[in-house]
């Protein structure tokens, strides 16, 4: 997606001044092409069973396309199991998915689901322009490898106005107010944006951020407060709205056979 008027280069220098906070550089990482979000909305009261049938199939967890499994705590609909994938393309994942049905440990269907709802996201060029880590990276983010801490995820979504400049316009906005944000003092140094989509097939123009609190609601807390200082943000977000038909943001705890904590 074209970020208009704003050069690779600008972008680039906006996140050198913002190196300081949490724009964490990965190791090198293999290109995909599309980003899959699935969320399989579960029977009340069934998520711990799904959660324990999820992790017995070694398939499911140990994709190397996997990045999250979580589960949401608060901020929409609750026992809704959301996992995000990273393809290279559709024989990729369809490949996946047949292999998945013929797995006879593969149990995280069944009684458990019963909705299921699939969307495909690209990477704005503004994830490799701030050094974000991308869910095109399998290594998962710094501090995201080992379990049993506060860490959380949190899936803000902002479902934009239908148009073919819409998308563009918001990224470019979005762009010119995050190197703001992610110095602002006073962000948590657990807090880190991993990265931002956009829909390929879904609901179209819905733009998605995805941030780990590493400290969980503390740091998340922290962090917000800090971004309200940052005035070329606040700035940013005020011509954002104006493009948007809702926002809504949700806390998700990762499952612990999930391969990014």
């Amino acid at each position: 997606v074209s970020l208009g008027a704003m050069s690779s280069a600008s972008l680039r220098r906006g996140a050198a001044r913002s190196s300081r906070v949490v724009v964490r550089r990965g190791s090198p990482r293999r290109m995909s092409s599309m980003v899959e979000l699935r969320e399989e909305r579960l029977h009340p009261g069934a998520a711990s069973e799904w959660a324990a049938a999820f992790q017995s199939s070694a398939l499911a967890v140990r994709s190397s396309q996997l990045r999250t499994a979580t589960l949401p705590e608060v901020g929409g609909v609750l026992d809704v199991a959301t996992t995000t994938y990273s393809w290279s393309g559709h024989e990729e994942r369809s490949a996946y998915y047949a292999a998945l049905a013929a797995d006879p440990l593969d149990h995280s269907g069944g009684q458990w689901v019963a909705e299921r709802k699939s969307c495909l996201y690209v990477e704005p060029p503004l994830v490799a322009d701030f050094g974000l880590h991308g869910l095109a990276n399998a290594a998962p983010p710094e501090g995201a490898s080992v379990g049993g801490g506060d860490a959380i995820y949190e899936l803000r979504r902002y479902q934009l106005q239908l148009g073919y400049t819409t998308v563009p316009r918001f990224l470019e906005l979005y762009a010119g107010g995050l190197p703001s944000k992610l110095a602002a003092p006073g962000t948590d140094p657990s807090s880190s944006l991993v990265t931002v989509l956009n829909t390929e097939v879904g609901s179209l123009n819905e733009v998605i951020e995805l941030w780990r609190h590493g400290r969980g609601t503390v740091a998340m807390d922290q962090s917000r407060q800090a971004a309200r200082g940052a005035a070329p943000w606040r700035e940013a977000i005020g011509s954002i709205a104006a493009l948007a038909v809702s926002f809504t943001t949700s806390i998700h705890r990762p499952l612990p056979s999930a391969p990014w904590q």
